[in-house]
């Protein structure tokens, strides 16, 4: 399987849905993005990673593996999101040490917390962005929407309400595929992605 290459958006801050955030990847050679749900503290840490003036007077829990790692000669070489199983995505660190290479298991938001502190690059395969890639509209005020969606998560650092996101996930299991995907391209144009995100999970759920 060919694996595509990922950039790093932003991150959206759901101001209907207490806690959520929505991680938002970008296909390097093509349009297509990949939102993924993280919790709270997984945002912040990725957001503060991205604002590289910004620095803790003390050492996230992330900044702290580095540290640790980097004491030990350990490197990350990459990131690879490699399986998509009921709307969780898997992901896999491939670190490296003495020319001996080692694949970790991670949670992918913290996969990306850390690729982004090593500078390592994050691959996805071409058939889970197949799967799970949704094509999102230009906004001319993007980079500023950006900017204040970093802003709130900096400012806002809550808990993820993951009892919310489930109920909210099982809400969508009602409607009929062709529902969920007039409501998957009214959240895109909206530029809900957490909302895109729990739509498409269930269709993916259904498709699979």
């Amino acid at each position: 399987m060919s694996l595509v290459k990922l950039t790093i958006k932003g991150i959206s801050y759901s101001q209907t849905q207490n806690g959520a955030y929505a991680l938002i990847l970008n296909e390097v050679d093509g349009e297509r993005k990949l939102p993924i749900v993280i919790g709270a503290f997984e945002a912040q840490s990725i957001a503060i990673a991205l604002e590289k003036e910004i620095k803790p007077p003390r050492p996230l829990t992330h900044d702290l593996f580095k540290n640790f790692a980097e004491r030990f000669d350990i490197v990350v070489k990459q990131v690879i999101i490699h399986k998509l199983v009921d709307g969780v995505f898997y992901s896999s660190i491939i670190c490296e040490r003495d020319k001996i290479e080692e694949i970790i298991d991670a949670r992918t938001s913290d996969a990306i917390a850390l690729a982004l502190r090593f500078s390592a690059p994050i691959f996805t395969y071409k058939n889970i962005l197949d799967k799970a890639g949704i094509f999102l509209k230009t906004n001319p005020q993007e980079t500023e929407n950006q900017s204040q969606e970093l802003d709130d998560v900096l400012s806002n650092p809550e808990t993820f309400g993951m009892e919310e996101s489930n109920e909210a996930g099982e809400a969508y299991t009602k409607f009929s595929l062709s529902e969920l995907h007039e409501q998957l391209e009214t959240a895109v144009q909206n530029e809900d992605y957490e909302k895109a995100a729990k739509i498409r999970d269930e269709i993916s759920k259904r498709e699979s």
